[in-house]
């Protein structure tokens, strides 16, 4: 069995190990986490210079990254191992089952046993090569780091209304499991619901009036104040809004009302940057 550490808080970089030594003859490799390129390079560069034996592989764990970080190691085969999953803190190894691990390696042998690796994991193995794979880590930040933003959001959005934090997380949590539960059900496009989706364009207008009133977002109190367009809240749901509006369209939204609800999603757009200068 290979051990595989995913915490991204030991540092600029991580050798793993695999647990037991005798079983390199079945799967010859090290895995390494890379959070960063040039600390992945200079983590490569460091084990060349030990002059590992022949027989060893190399893996990296990170989604961002091609195999390019590991070119110091280019006398060996390499290769990249990333699970398409979330891992805050240590998880069970049921979080492996049914999810995607995008694979890569610079030789046929190696990439067949990352495959084999992803499916003794109970994952399905999926190759993503160095020209996928900016796009295939940005999508992943979508349906993962952006999804926190977005719920951060909506629970600072109750606070304005005079919930507590923890009181505002517990009621949105539901509802954010049974988006994605219809979304697994049914696809993003009918998994969409609300007044967007209906063109109710009169609720959107008073959603926006109401969060103009709120203030800046999670975002602008992380930019530097020098006349910068910062966003709002009413900001950041306007621009969702418009990319859910395509999403209705898609769906079968009417033409005339897909028309009102993108007049009231950009209405008065000029002032509203004027207030974020303030």
């Amino acid at each position: 069995p290979v051990r595989i550490a995913w915490s991204r808080r030991n540092g600029p970089g991580a050798l793993m190990w695999p647990t037991d030594r005798t079983t390199t003859g079945r799967m010859p490799g090290d895995l390494l986490r890379v959070p960063e390129y040039r600390a992945g390079r200079e983590m490569a560069a460091r084990i060349a210079r030990e002059k590992p034996a022949a027989a060893l592989s190399f893996v990296h764990v990170s989604g961002a990254l091609g195999l390019g970080v590991l070119d110091a190691l280019r006398g060996h085969a390499v290769g990249s191992f990333h699970p398409l999953q979330s891992f805050p803190e240590p998880r069970d190894p049921s979080a492996f089952r049914g999810i995607t691990v995008a694979i890569d390696a610079s030789t046929p042998a190696l990439r067949r046993r990352l495959a084999k690796l992803a499916r003794d994991l109970g994952a399905k193995p999926r190759r993503v090569d160095d020209s996928g794979r900016a796009l295939y880590h940005a999508a992943a930040v979508f349906a993962s780091n952006y999804v926190v933003a977005s719920i951060d959001e909506a629970v600072q959005v109750l606070e304005a209304a005079g919930w507590r934090r923890a009181e505002a997380a517990k009621a949105l949590i539901p509802l954010v499991e049974g988006v994605i539960a219809n979304v697994r059900r049914r696809g993003t496009v009918r998994a969409l619901t609300g007044p967007i989706r209906r063109g109710d364009a009169e609720t959107v207008g008073r959603h926006i009036a109401a969060l103009n009133r709120i203030g800046p977002s999670g975002a602008a109190r992380h930019l530097p104040k020098r006349g910068e367009e910062l966003p709002s809240i009413e900001v950041v749901y306007r621009m969702l809004g418009l990319v859910a509006l395509e999403i209705a369209k898609e769906a079968g939204l009417d033409p005339a009302a897909a028309g009102r609800t993108k007049r009231a999603l950009t209405r008065d757009v000029a002032a509203t940057r004027r207030r974020g200068r303030r």
